[in-house]
């Protein structure tokens, strides 16, 4: 079950990141709001519908919204970095032909795909039997 969780993350890392990361900016622009946009009498100086409401329904309740904001967008943030870092590694590293530079980076290669959506790995496979490489 863990394995089937874990395979479903990698292929769709790159939605999810951004997905989480939009979370975390809501959540830090409710902190946001709450703090720095209250006049001295507490009422909120932007009007924003539903939002707004939201916002003035949690209170001092925002100060966790602010603390969760910084750390959700934080982590999406990472994931997305992370994936779009080592997608970039695999893609420069499989267009060589040269069968040498190939297994020098053979290894971390295979470490890098391993946290990759599947179409890398098969992308690897191919080119470890183009190279004729086990």
């Amino acid at each position: 079950m863990a394995g089937k969780i874990t395979g479903f993350l990698r292929e769709y890392v790159f939605g999810l990141s951004i997905i989480v990361m939009v979370i975390g900016f809501v959540l830090l622009l409710m902190g946001v709001i709450w703090y720095w946009f209250r006049d001295s009498d507490g009422n909120l100086t932007i009007q924003l519908g539903f939002f707004t409401d939201a916002i003035n329904s949690l209170g001092n309740g925002n100060a966790y919204t602010l603390v969760a904001g910084f750390i959700i967008s934080g982590i999406g943030v990472w994931y997305l970095y992370s994936y779009l870092k080592n997608r970039k590694f695999v893609l420069e590293e499989i267009q060589t032909n040269k069968r040498s530079e190939f297994l020098k980076k053979h290894g971390e290669l295979k470490d890098t795909v391993r946290f990759l959506p599947s179409k890398y790995k098969k992308m690897l496979k191919e080119k470890e039997e183009e190279l004729r490489i086990k």
